[in-house]
């Protein structure tokens, strides 16, 4: 049989093949609560307006309520033959109401339809992953404070740098996770303008309110241009872009937690909980989750571009490539809210080993620059001379085999003779820290400080929502 939807134009049924890759209805089906709360908008504003008469509201509602309880019980049965949660829905309306149900359609087509759904699905969507990573980043800021002293080696190129602290290192993810969250807030804030009333492309000729609908579900307002409204996609684009770089710092993270955790480094150690393994090697403790998150940062990516190259040849209005629209939205989603939790998971978990980061501080010269600045402080060299003569040191250390502090004075003043017994003071790696006070350095009184702030933050957050 030809779909009643259309049945008028179309004399015959669609091809199996046509039906298979025509239909949304095994992906899109998660729409039905944003689909049946559009649809109450609608039909209120309908009966308000006078386009359809109270009792008729009120049955349609009825009916959309009955749909509800059946969705929320999972008894709800969806048809692949009626294509997409709107028709599914339509057609049980009908079959609980009759012939009225059809007068919900009046005004609107499934092109505004879907991207007011759509939208709704992505606001509260949001709405979720910024909880997630305000978790997150409380539970590092935590950790943080704990370590505010803790020395570990800072490295650039993977190479011994400077010595930091635990929680400075700790704090930098609170950064950039804070920075993913405003990202978020921002596609937010631009997606939450109404399409519905849009209809196919052009408005309608009927008197409807898209205020009241708007302000119904949540929408700053409705949309300024109706071809625009039914073709964009700009928010979800726009959250997966956010996505994406959320998802590539968990991968940073994630894999820090893969090297601390392994016997080369032995910064930390992930419990059984967060552990694996393996099927031959009984002494293998494997990092799976973190490898995982890191994982699936490709997933994430992958969606945006795959939702980049739908878009970029779309004529306006809407086209029926735009149903590739949610698989990816709704798939990267579920991963970069399953690699939240377990990043959040594993930073609870996660035990630092403080004497091996320490020790590992101590190695590699990560005081030279300590030194090299104590020679501009104390003798007055300009820095570039003083790069040069710590250089020199430092070959000198590597010639002999021993760490800075290991020369002996004379050693140091066979370099540079005015030096004296007060530079071996900075050459240890807690007072190396101590040191760095500028804004934003790795000084534990820093770190304590800016936890608490973010800590204080969060808490508040928290407590508004």
């Amino acid at each position: 049989m030809t779909n009643t939807m259309w049945g008028g134009r179309f004399a015959a049924s669609p091809a199996e093949i046509m039906e298979e890759i025509n239909a949304s209805i095994d992906f899109d089906k998660r729409l039905w609560r944003h689909d049946l709360a559009a649809s109450k908008a609608h039909v209120a504003m309908l009966a308000a307006t006078g386009i359809i008469d109270k009792a008729e509201a009120d049955k349609i509602v009825h009916g959309l309520d009955q749909i509800l309880a059946e969705m929320e019980a999972g008894k709800f049965k969806f048809s692949r033959k009626l294509e997409d949660i709107h028709l599914n829905v339509e057609h049980r309306l009908t079959e609980l109401i009759g012939p009225v149900a059809g007068k919900l359609h009046t005004a609107r087509s499934r092109n505004d339809q879907v991207a007011t759904d759509f939208k709704l699905y992505v606001r509260d969507e949001i709405a979720s992953i910024m909880d997630g990573l305000a978790a997150l980043q409380l539970s590092l800021a935590t950790k943080a404070l704990a370590h505010a002293g803790s020395v570990m080696p800072g490295f650039t190129h993977l190479q011994t740098a400077q010595p930091i602290t635990f929680g400075h290192h700790l704090l930098a993810y609170v950064e950039m996770f804070g920075r993913d969250r405003g990202r978020f807030a921002c596609a937010a804030k631009r997606l939450n303008e109404s399409p519905l009333g849009s209809a196919a492309l052009a408005g309608t000729s009927f008197p409807i309110d898209r205020d009241m609908t708007a302000k119904a579900l949540g929408f700053s307002g409705p949309t300024a241009n109706s071809l625009d409204a039914v073709s964009d996609r700009d928010f979800a684009l726009e959250t997966l872009a956010a996505a994406s770089i959320a998802a590539m710092h968990l991968s940073r993270l994630a894999e820090e937690i893969v090297l601390w955790t392994s016997p080369q480094f032995g910064f930390a150690r992930l419990s059984d909980a967060y552990s694996t393994g393996s099927s031959i090697m009984p002494q293998k403790r494997n990092p799976d989750a973190a490898e995982l998150v890191r994982a699936k940062t490709g997933r994430i990516a992958g969606a945006f571009q795959a939702l980049l190259m739908v878009m970029k040849g779309l004529p306006l209005a809407y086209a029926k490539d735009m149903q590739e629209d949610k698989e990816p939205v709704f798939d990267a989603l579920d991963a970069l809210k399953l690699g939240i939790a377990a990043m959040t998971g594993m930073v609870d978990d996660l035990e630092p080993d403080l004497r091996a980061m320490k020790r590992a501080a101590a190695s590699g010269y990560a005081t030279a620059t300590d030194l090299a600045d104590w020679l501009v402080i104390k003798l007055g060299l300009p820095f570039r001379e003083a790069h040069k003569v710590t250089g020199r040191i430092v070959a000198l250390a590597e010639a002999k085999g021993c760490e800075l502090k290991k020369l002996s004075l004379a050693d140091f003043q066979a370099v540079e003779k005015r030096i004296g017994e007060e530079a071996y003071a900075v050459l240890d790696v807690a007072s190396a820290v101590k040191s760095r006070k500028s804004h934003g350095g790795t000084a534990p009184a820093n770190v304590r400080r800016e936890a608490k702030r973010w800590i204080k933050r969060l808490e508040k957050q928290g407590q508004s929502r």
